[in-house]
């Protein structure tokens, strides 16, 4: 079983990279917020999750332990594949996702492409006593930003695109305070422009 890959970057787009070591090529499959952390870099260490199935061998990377451990607490949970997971952390960054869990808000996890109302809610139910809540993912507690119905709706369209959650929720929030007659489509021509 592989624990990590260290090695250098030789191709990287925003759903896999390739890794080069010992003259063998690995091709992992990575969440959005590890690609923006491998962005720029050369070589690098990713810690690793395989999935083999009788169809598939997949190699997941993770640049942190953390959204590892995160990512195999989501497949964990009944209905949600490595594909959901990884979606689920390509919305919402780690610390954010810990706090919404520890919170119980089920509908930021809504906002993410792939999760329902069942899904949403058995993700927390059955992790909310195993996710440990960092200092950082405390101000999440309690949802902010985005109040109007239209801002609501823009927000899970942006994350639905792949934006990050907490990102469309601040500038959703800035241009409805600046513009409330917006409808959801202005709101979100106007945040493409800032994010």
């Amino acid at each position: 079983m592989l624990d990590y890959i260290k090695g250098e970057i030789v191709e990287l787009t925003p759903a896999s990279v390739v890794i080069e070591t010992g003259g063998l090529g690995y091709i992992a499959n990575i969440s959005l917020n590890t690609y923006s952390a491998l962005n720029g870099l050369k070589s690098c260490k990713l810690y690793i999750y395989e999935s083999i199935r009788e169809d598939a061998y997949q190699l997941f990377g993770f640049m942190e332990k953390r959204e590892r451990d995160l990512f195999l607490h989501l497949i964990s949970v009944s209905g949600v594949g490595a594909n959901t997971a990884r979606m689920v952390l390509s919305s919402i960054a780690v610390y954010e996702l810990e706090g919404i869990i520890a919170s119980g808000n089920a509908n930021a996890l809504k906002t993410v492409k792939g999760i329902g109302n069942k899904t949403a809610e058995r993700i927390i139910i059955d992790l909310k006593d195993k996710i440990k809540v960092s200092k950082d993912s405390t101000s999440l507690l309690t949802p902010s930003g985005a109040s109007s119905e239209a801002a609501k709706e823009a927000v899970a369209a942006l994350t639905m695109l792949g934006f990050n959650f907490l990102a469309s929720q601040k500038v959703v929030a800035k241009i409805e305070k600046e513009h409330p007659a917006f409808t959801v489509e202005e709101i979100i021509k106007n945040a493409l422009k800032v994010l």
